[in-house]
């Protein structure tokens, strides 16, 4: 695989920060791959703006900082504002449909997926969003295999709550389409 640049954006509290760890830990711990992941943030604890930028490559990753992704995974509006101009010409965004409703005509390889909805009403646990978010990433991608990212998902979050986060990555996996 060639090195992928990503970027997953969205605001404080939808956990993008804690998709893109647990991103970049299944493509190293799992996958055996390459990656790095860094991370930017307002300092509003909820509702501020929140990004992470996660590489992942076969071979090791020589500068560190994504400025033109090959992939925008969008958590709100605000991040489609912020960043969509630098993904690249033939990017792929994949946005959370609850919450981006506006998406610039330039932009072709879309995917969709209601994943605050999923969240709230399939889930009962609106927090678990972003592992729908990683689902959809998932099964469009696959820069990162399924069993890695399942993984990693059950490792980085709360004992106890594996299962639930396990089922709505499922969803967002299953759910995610083209417009």
């Amino acid at each position: 695989m060639p090195q992928t640049d990503l970027t997953i954006a969205g605001v404080g509290g939808q956990g993008s920060i804690l998709a893109g760890v647990i991103l970049g830990s299944a493509a190293v711990t799992y996958d055996h791959k390459y990656a790095t992941q860094t991370q930017a943030y307002s300092s509003e604890l909820r509702g501020g703006f929140a990004a992470t930028w996660v590489i992942i490559s076969d071979e090791p990753i020589e500068f560190p900082r994504v400025t033109h992704p090959d992939i925008l995974v969008a958590q709100a509006q605000d991040s489609i504002t912020r960043f969509v101009d630098v993904l690249k010409p033939d990017g792929i965004l994949i946005v959370d449909d609850d919450m981006v409703r506006e998406i610039p005509d330039k932009i072709k390889r879309i995917f969709k997926v209601p994943a605050t909805s999923i969240a709230r009403n399939q889930m009962k646990a609106p927090v678990t969003a972003n592992m729908v978010m990683l689902g959809a990433l998932c099964q469009v991608t696959a820069v990162v295999s399924r069993q890695a990212l399942e993984s990693a998902i059950v490792q980085a979050v709360p004992k106890g709550k594996d299962r639930l986060n396990l089922e709505a990555f499922n969803w967002g996996f299953e759910k995610v389409q083209a417009p």
